[in-house]
């Protein structure tokens, strides 16, 4: 679950609230953090202000839509007018609660939207290799591989295209959702990071390079 808001008690409570309820959160604090988090896709929802610094909920929504990002978005706002809601609701949210809220209540709505968004992904196998993009865990040969969202969602972005060979676009395009949101000096690092988590369980060789061209998984 992805938390976006600037107030950071209602970050805090959000956090511990939702954990209480089994969800794993990340929580940001401003637009454009929100939006280059959202857009990865690694996210079951997102719960996201309106009134945020450098890039207003609405438009980190727009954003989302614009670049076929389905995820799930609960908007929440001390805006109460009728007009603030129609808006939001017609730019993709899937939801809409006006601070102060029930949480009981928000949590209600995020089950809701959760439902409503279908079934997750499948299970992905690759030899050694388990993803479980509902839980968004991963293990090798039974061990368990400790990854970030991102991280996840390249490894995930490999493994259901065994055969093919990614360029760094494709990377960007499906992890960070393109839009020029990251560069492609952020995929080599990211790459970095899951090989080093990967080596720690006896699978460095599995995401290899193809010199020139991009990145493939190394089993079948």
């Amino acid at each position: 679950m992805l938390v976006v808001d600037d107030e950071p008690g209602v970050r805090d409570a959000l956090r511990r609230g939702l954990a209480a309820e089994g969800m794993e959160v990340h929580a940001v604090a401003d637009g454009h953090a929100g939006l280059r988090e959202a857009a990865t896709g690694a996210y079951d929802a997102v719960v996201l202000d309106i009134l945020l610094p450098g890039l207003s909920g609405y438009r980190v929504l727009e954003a989302l839509r614009a670049e076929g990002v389905a995820t799930p978005v609960l908007l929440i706002s001390a805006k109460d007018g009728e007009v603030d809601q129609a808006d939001g609701l017609d730019l993709g949210a899937d939801g809409y609660l006006v601070k102060p809220f029930s949480f009981v209540v928000l949590v209600a709505q995020l089950r809701a939207v959760l439902r409503r968004a279908g079934p997750p992904a499948p299970r992905v196998v690759r030899g050694g290799l388990r993803l479980d993009p509902a839980t968004r865990s991963a293990t090798w040969e039974g061990r368990e591989v400790e990854l970030s969202a991102r991280e996840f969602a390249v490894l995930h972005a490999l493994a259901v295209r065994p055969d093919a060979v990614l360029t760094k676009d494709d990377l960007l395009a499906a992890v960070w959702g393109g839009g020029g949101s990251a560069s492609r000096n952020v995929v080599e690092v990211y790459v970095g990071y899951l090989r080093r988590k990967l080596a720690a369980v006896g699978a460095g060789e599995l995401v290899r390079t193809e010199r020139g061209r991009g990145y493939r998984l190394g089993v079948g």
